[in-house]
């Protein structure tokens, strides 16, 4: 009898997962929650339930609700809470009317999966920090595996300004703590559309001092759509081997002020960040204003196989703030290669009209290797318009220090020109020059002859075409490429690396 009575108490105390729905227009907030027909009505009611491992949270299709959604509750490993839709229709709109800083907030949650919903937040007029959705631990320790997917994130209305009074975003994720040291690990954005949101796409925040290093690991930001964003696009903060990829960001409207810097995928205060696959066009930022950059305090950072267009500001910053605090003046061993660079750096407005080289390398950056790249610049529309290819700078002290050009072709229509000041064991060797250049540094090993393409540079609608730029059979780069150690397994095409290689990306 004692026997069982304990097997029956065992029994009980077993939490069964269970299915929560909620319907604005047919539910009711008294109702059980447990069943279509017995669907709750609210947001707040929605907040209301501790959710449980393996416990779903399903708002019916085609349905509107309005006000701030913030769910309790975690997972466990094998067990993830899950929050999506339930029906036919279009994804549910979760929409805050500008009434709360962001739509949805994820608080110290782990474990959970929020995939399938639409979220605006639009407020009668612009306000500091607004977002889409905000995903934060404080206090927490270590969060674990939650994915972000399928979300159409729209009109969010923040502030445009960066620092003055805070920028809002689509989606922001922070880890933060003073009691306990907290971090992401498995934090996943993939899948997602972000549009029209105001300043920025996907930012973050962490721990990014270095006498008080606690990166997030295993981010994952990829194909996500990001329209309409006249700021920065995806930038990770405080993660160490976090992976951008996929990633596509275009037809960024003019809305920052002069003085105002972004850019659209770079990582801030992070290690060996991996930023592959993904297409940046159209940037228009007034300062900066590039397709990708590897940004200061930053050790490690790859970017590779992207495609880069039409970005007012040029192609890649890479830079270093020699102003900096002695821990945090950092940005060493940035690899670029393989990338593709199509007509970028065409500014002729705000205070930095005039300025925008292909590259900017700027501060006490070391040890940057940038090699099999594809550089093309057309015959530019105006003289006022900046020829640079590479403009080494010296942003708040040394300039930069150990930097490789290597196997790149550097194809111009007109005139281009080089401006390596004061940096140090600049080196360029085995690169493809076409065009007419102004101070082209020494290259021993330079090839001069035109590459011969063997396609289009641009397709039937008149649109750019990167893979027309592979080269053709008789190509002075076929073959001609140096070897380097550690340059990867493959090249932009995905063709596995086969020596001797081309010069250029492919």
């Amino acid at each position: 009898m004692i026997r069982y009575t304990l097997i029956l108490l065992m029994a009980a105390s077993i939490s069964l997962a269970a299915d929560y729905y909620v319907n604005s227009s047919e539910g009711n907030d008294s109702n059980t929650g447990k069943t279509p027909e017995q669907a709750f009505r609210t947001l707040e009611k929605a907040n209301s339930i501790k959710l449980k491992p393996g416990d779903k949270l399903l708002f019916k299709a085609g349905e509107k609700f309005t006000g701030h959604f913030k769910p309790q509750g975690c997972g466990e490993k094998g067990k993830k809470i899950y929050i999506g839709s339930y029906g036919e229709g279009d994804k549910p709109l979760l929409a805050a009317g500008g009434r709360f800083p962001e739509a949805v907030h994820l608080f110290n949650m782990e474990y959970v999966t929020l995939e399938g919903l639409e979220i605006t937040n639009t407020g009668s007029k612009p306000e500091p920090g607004r977002r889409g959705l905000r995903i934060e631990l404080k206090d927490f320790g270590e969060g674990n595996d939650i994915r972000i997917s399928d979300l159409f994130i729209h009109d969010v209305n923040g502030s445009k300004y960066k620092k003055k009074k805070g920028g809002g975003s689509a989606v922001i994720w922070n880890n933060h703590g003073k009691e306990k040291k907290t971090r992401f690990n498995g934090l996943v954005i993939e899948n997602c559309r972000l549009k029209d949101c105001v300043r920025n796409g996907i930012n973050s925040r962490g721990y990014t001092n270095r006498n008080n290093w606690h990166p997030s690991l295993n981010v994952v930001v990829r194909d996500n759509l990001l329209e309409g964003i006249p700021g920065d696009g995806i930038v990770p903060l405080g993660c160490d081997g976090a992976l951008i990829e996929g990633n596509v960001m275009r037809d960024c409207p003019r809305m920052l002020e002069k003085g105002d810097a972004a850019a659209g995928i770079w990582p801030w205060s992070s290690d060996n960040t991996v930023i592959q696959y993904n297409e940046v066009s159209d940037h228009k930022a007034c300062w900066d204003g590039q397709g990708f950059d590897s940004d200061w305090n930053c050790r490690g950072t790859i970017i590779q196989y992207n495609y880069s267009h039409d970005n007012e500001g040029g192609f890649l910053l890479i830079c270093c703030n020699g102003k900096a605090a002695k821990s945090s003046r950092i940005n060493e061993g940035t690899i670029v290669r393989y990338n593709i660079s199509i007509n970028d750096g065409l500014r002729t407005e705000g205070h930095a009209a005039g300025f925008s080289p292909t590259f900017h390398i700027t501060g006490p950056v070391t040890n940057t290797r940038i090699y099999n790249n594809l550089i093309y610049v057309p015959r530019k529309s105006s003289k006022e318009i900046d020829r640079t290819i590479v403009e080494m700078d010296n942003w708040g002290g040394p300039y930069p220090e150990n930097t490789l050009f290597a196997n790149n072709i550097f194809y111009v229509e007109g005139e281009a020109d080089f401006v390596m000041a004061g940096s140090r064991k600049t080196r360029f060797l085995n690169n493809l020059y076409s065009g007419e250049f102004e101070n082209r540094p020494e290259d021993s090993k330079a090839i001069t002859e035109k590459p011969r393409f063997k396609g289009s540079i641009k397709d039937e609608n008149g649109l750019w075409n990167p893979l027309g730029f592979q080269l053709a059979p008789d190509s002075p780069g076929v073959e001609a490429g140096m070897y380097i150690s550690g340059s990867g397994e493959e090249n932009y095409k995905g063709d596995k690396l086969d020596y001797p290689i081309n010069v250029g990306p492919f």
